[in-house]
């Protein structure tokens, strides 16, 4: 069973800004005030049930991905670490948002790679490290080890998740796992939506510390710090 609460370091946009609506619109979460938000018109009847997943993490991107704390490590002096880690100089990374399919599920993604922000995940993973307490056994089989590559084992029993380092896909997710035949309409149909926002650089200038109470809840914001290049 999770030990809770537990904790993520999450890439999440600036309150209020055109991409926090669109994400969380779209999600029907406010993830910085922790509220049901209406979905917009025009979405498929199934648009609840699709959104199920992602919407209990809110609009965001993993950094370092929920973990419990380990003993003697509590939440004020992970939110320390936080902004510890925000003050270090070290390149922003900007990158070009896109909207497409990634294993399955839509998400806002780079359109080219970024060795900025793979760098920025990298630290991430390493920095908060000492605050996660052990995979249990429950844990560990709810990542299905079998079905990961022996990297991605590795990368779990080492540091509690399989897509870190070189396995790390940066994603803003919008739905849940799609069939293959709904992927291609949904995509359409997202990527319209996001145009309209007229965005055409994103700069990951923040990271956010966010909590679940327990496992009926979602996780929510609960510290925002600026990045410093």
């Amino acid at each position: 069973m999770a030990n809770f609460p537990r904790y993520a370091i999450y890439y999440t946009s600036a309150p209020d800004s055109a991409l926090d609506r669109f994400g969380g619109s779209l999600l029907g979460y406010d993830t910085h005030s922790g509220e049901d938000l209406p979905f917009p018109d025009g979405l498929p009847p199934d648009w609840r049930d699709l959104t199920q997943d992602p919407r209990k993490y809110g609009f965001h991107a993993t950094l370092k991905a929920p973990i419990a704390l380990a003993d003697g490590k509590g939440e004020t002096r992970l939110a320390a670490a936080c902004e510890l880690f925000a003050d270090l100089a070290r390149p922003v990374p900007v990158i070009r948002p896109i909207v497409d399919s990634i294993s399955g599920f839509i998400a806002v993604i780079p359109a080219e790679p970024s060795a900025d922000l793979d760098l920025l995940a990298a630290e991430a993973t390493k920095a908060f490290d000492p605050f996660r307490a052990p995979l249990n056994g429950e844990d560990r089989a709810r990542r299905n080890p079998a079905a990961l590559t022996p990297r991605q084992r590795d990368y779990l029993d080492r540091w509690g998740y399989p897509y870190v380092f070189e396995e790390f896909r940066f994603h803003m997710t919008l739905t849940g796992r799609l069939p293959a035949e709904r992927r291609e309409p949904v995509v359409a149909m997202l990527r319209e939506r996001f145009a309209a926002t007229g965005m055409e650089t994103l700069a990951i200038d923040a990271i956010a510390l966010c909590r679940q109470d327990d496992a009926n809840s979602r996780f929510r914001v609960i510290g925002r710090w600026q990045l410093h290049d």
